[in-house]
């Protein structure tokens, strides 16, 4: 990045005379601010309701009073669960001479970051940009015409970390804004051309011959090979500290084990999973995972538990355990799903967002244990869970102790030491429940709540539990008659009766991607015809101006200039490489080959990409090795689809098989036509344009596919 476009605060301080508060920027008191916080509904706007910061939300009138005051916006973005976030407020937000400085000199806007995941994606891009790296809290300075100039992430309230105080920030920008309004015009036109060409994948040469002179299988293995050479083969997971979950990475080997019987790839999909199960990440008391490990030995987690976190670890650990059968996996997933419905479940079905790190202002406090404390709790079983958790005096973390055991100590303790181990720590568990508890983030995010609903259908298959189903119906009951919408569709989040912002693409995405798993865990064809209403809607309103591949922003909704393309398989799966599966099943179910065209244009799009980097397009590689030859579709229909089905899924987990599902009699969907026969259930294969002979009985069936 030249330095034409990043206005750095050592810039700024060359330009200008120290920093002195008598120089135009006056103190005044705070007492009566306006902090309009208070009218919203986001737990993490809520935080920050009694900051003597006069706080605005995201509005158009925060900036039309930027442009009548010709004052500059402090855009300050975090998330409730956020624990730099926290520092930063108890540090310069909550203090009366900072606030003056900010409510004098600027117009002060707070956002979550998941309500508007938009504006989030285009200003992290531009500090990035700016300084080099990203994160939250992000403070973000801008024109009144919403263009960033200038931006970082956490400051803290006096020099330190080789960084400016916050004050220090505060004053130089609103100085430099004044005293050199060109420049920054000039420089933040620049910033916002340089994202705009920026926001296009980059331009990769593929190091991969054609289709034509290498094989499928070959293209799969050096992909595979990829993922292998990323792939920590000690302790599990994916690159150096900080460790997060990396689902995605572990999902494509779970299926390359399933399509080519490769041991190597189940060993590294099962190595990741058991240190994530028997480490601090991993809430050995109450299930739920947190969101990542600071340790390479997955040991001391960052201790908040997100949503989106748990569902993809659910599917992970299901389809693992459809390959092992470990008795851990199914564990895992029970416990998680408990922790789900007594912390994470509205009563009347939705699922919350996040639970936060820190309570009474410390990370982890609710989580970890002094050794006294455990040592009279628990008597005359101390020493067996002290020797089992890995328990010291000192403590093993900062002082205190995290729970977590070792493959070796498992292997080491009898079955009867591990039901008494169970025992002792719902104990605890109750016990820990009468401590100040973290804060949950109660929104309701229609995406997070679509992946959840996917694992507990997916589940439900694997695990033969209809309680998982159950679950998921009451999820979707909710999100139908809470979150529909006549004029968008659907909403994104919904708190206490309110629903905000039209659904973004990947809540969109998401969701048919859970109503397909929906339809076939409870053979309900309405769940088909919903998912086709979504890509239909999709279609008319999320489409790009180029190639294949759709925005991430409904265009009549924007809230900024930068409509983002989303690709990337990160956190979350990236919200084209979903719909890109959404497409390919819901083209077969209906018939749509336009459909089906669309998804092999954006896989071969995206093709350079996640050949090159499989770990950061992983879902992509996952859709591309599942185009297997020994791809199937089965389309069950009569009164026993339901039951059927699931015989197949407990089985096993077949990733490249695609199933429709009925059990009543259907004719407005192309695949079921002419297959209903009342009173007999029938299986219908096919494979490479070609099918076989209907099936009555089960096991003929399995003959075929397994």
């Amino acid at each position: 990045m030249s330095s034409c476009i990043v206005l750095t605060f050592s810039v700024m301080t060359s330009l200008l005379s120290p920093p002195d508060l008598q120089g135009g920027i006056h103190l005044y008191s705070t007492r009566n601010a306006m902090n309009l916080l208070k009218y919203e509904t986001s737990p993490y706007l809520l935080q920050h309701a009694a900051n003597p910061v006069h706080w605005q939300p995201w509005s158009e009138a925060a900036f039309e009073q930027a442009r009548s005051e010709n004052k500059p916006v402090l855009l300050s973005i975090g998330y409730s669960s956020c624990h730099w976030c926290h520092v930063m407020e108890h540090e310069s937000f909550e203090d009366e001479e900072v606030a003056s400085i900010m409510n004098h000199a600027f117009v002060n806007i707070k956002l979550d970051r998941e309500e508007y995941p938009d504006v989030d994606h285009m200003y992290m891009d531009a500090v990035q940009a700016m300084t080099g790296s990203g994160g939250w809290p992000l403070n973000v300075f801008l024109t009144p015409e919403k263009k960033p100039f200038y931006g970082g992430t956490y400051f803290p309230p006096v020099r330190a970390f080789n960084r400016a105080s916050w004050k220090e920030v505060l004053i130089n920008v609103s100085q430099y804004f004044t005293q050199n309004r060109s420049e920054v015009e000039q420089q933040a036109h620049q910033l916002m051309t340089h994202l705009q060409s920026a926001g296009a994948l980059p331009k990769l040469k593929n190091d991969f011959a054609s289709t034509d002179e290498k094989s499928k299988e070959d293209i799969d293995r050096e992909i595979f090979e990829k993922i292998m050479a990323q792939a920590d083969q000690i302790e599990g997971g994916f690159g150096n500290p900080p460790k997060f979950p990396s689902t995605f990475s572990i999902r494509f080997l779970l299926d390359y084990y399933s399509l080519y019987h490769e041991e190597k790839a189940l060993r590294q999909a099962c190595l990741s999973l058991d240190k994530m199960a028997m480490g601090g990440i991993y809430d050995q008391l109450g299930g739920g995972f947190s969101r990542y490990s600071t340790d390479k030995y997955w040991i001391a987690p960052h201790f908040e538990k997100m949503l989106y976190d748990n569902a993809l670890l659910l599917e992970v650990y299901s389809i693992a355990y459809s390959h092992t059968h470990n008795q851990l996996y199914r564990q895992i997933v029970q416990e998680t799903i408990a922790w789900l419905e007594r912390e994470m479940r509205h009563e009347d079905g939705g699922f919350y967002s996040a639970q936060d790190a820190d309570s009474e202002g410390v990370e982890g406090k609710y989580y970890t244990w002094s050794y006294t404390e455990l040592k009279e709790l628990l008597q005359d079983d101390f020493e067996l869970y002290k020797t089992f958790y890995q328990l010291a005096e000192e403590g093993n973390w900062e002082h205190t102790n995290i729970l977590y055991t070792t493959a070796a100590q498992m292997q080491m303790t009898d079955v009867g030491a591990l039901a008494k181990i169970r025992q002792i720590n719902t104990r605890l568990r109750l016990h820990r429940a009468t401590r100040v508890k973290p804060l949950t983030d109660d929104k309701i995010i229609l995406g997070w709540n679509a992946l959840m609903n996917k694992a507990l259908s997916l589940a439900s298959l694997i695990f033969d539990e209809d309680h998982y189903l159950q679950l998921a119906l009451g999820n979707m009951q909710f999100i139908r008659a809470n979150m529909k919408n006549e004029s968008h569709l659907y909403y994104h989040t919904h708190k206490d009766g309110v629903n905000k912002i039209p659904a973004y693409l990947d809540d969109l995405a998401y969701l048919s991607d859970a109503l397909i798993q929906l339809h076939i865990a409870s053979a309900g064809a309405e769940y088909l015809h919903l998912a086709k209403e979504i890509v239909q809607y999709a279609s008319l309103h999320f489409t790009a101006e180029t190639g294949a591949l759709f925005c991430y922003t409904n265009r009549s909704f924007q809230q900024v200039d930068i409509n983002k393309t989303e690709t990337y398989d990160g956190a979350v799966p990236s919200s084209n490489s979903v719909l890109c599966r959404v497409l390919h099943h819901l083209g077969i179910a209906f018939g749509e080959a336009s459909w089906l065209r669309l998804h092999n244009q954006m896989l071969a799009e995206m093709q350079v990409y996640f050949t090159t980097y499989p770990s950061s397009f992983a879902i992509w590689a996952d859709l591309f090795l599942n185009k297997s030859d020994t791809a199937a579709e089965i389309t069950i229909a009569g009164p026993d689809a339901k039951e059927i089905v699931r015989q197949f899924y407990t089985k096993r987990y077949l990733s490249h098989v695609t199933y429709t599902v009925v059990n009543t009699y259907e004719e407005n969907i192309a695949e079921f036509r002419g297959k209903y026969a009342e009173g007999e259930t029938r299986i219908y294969i096919c494979r490479n344009q070609s099918c076989l002979e209907p099936f009555t009985s089960i096991d003929e069936a399995m003959t075929v596919i397994y």
